[in-house]
């Protein structure tokens, strides 16, 4: 990661660790939007209302990566020089590989006979596996530090995190 990029955790003033404050987060995110909001910059120089308006796009973009678990995995392990996602680190378990097929057939045949209920409880199932993984990048993260571990963890997440949102877009499409 190239050091003039912004360090997110700075930015919201949290430590630089896995689990975060979430209020925090989101009252710090409020307090720079507000600083940052255009209104406040409308007879202000050209080049504040530029300014303000980066501050705004940096802590719109730094606020998403960090409220969400698998951006918050992927963006930590890139500042310790890891590429979750880069082509040279996809191996993944074999067990994990033949659940994401079931899973992807499980989303294939619920959407091809328009069960929705089906794939609210296919969703309902990868957000309990997320939530279980995303306990364990805490500890893997803050704790014992094994960057090996939270890797394939996060791509894991990084996966459901990819079926969730294809199931959302099922439903919305069937409903």
């Amino acid at each position: 990661m190239s050091n003039n990029q912004a360090d997110y955790f700075q930015l919201f003033n949290l430590p630089e660790q896995y689990a975060i404050d979430v209020k925090l987060l989101e009252a710090n995110f409020r307090k720079i939007q507000s600083a940052s909001h255009p209104d406040r910059f409308v007879n202000a120089p050209a080049s504040e209302k530029l300014a303000s308006m980066q501050q705004a796009t940096l802590s719109n973009e730094a606020y998403g990566t960090l409220k969400n678990p698998a951006r918050r995995a992927k963006y930590l392990l890139e500042r310790r020089g890891i590429d979750a996602v880069a082509d040279t680190n996809t191996a993944l378990p074999m067990d994990f590989l033949m659940q994401q097929m079931e899973w992807r057939e499980q989303l294939d045949d619920a959407k091809q006979a328009k069960d929705i209920e089906s794939l609210e409880r296919l969703y309902l199932q990868l957000r309990a596996e997320a939530k279980a993984m995303e306990a364990n990048l805490g500890e893997l993260f803050d704790v014992t530090k094994d960057d090996v571990a939270a890797t394939e963890l996060t791509r894991k997440l990084i996966f459901i995190d990819k079926v969730c949102a294809d199931i959302q877009q099922a439903i919305e499409y069937l409903d």
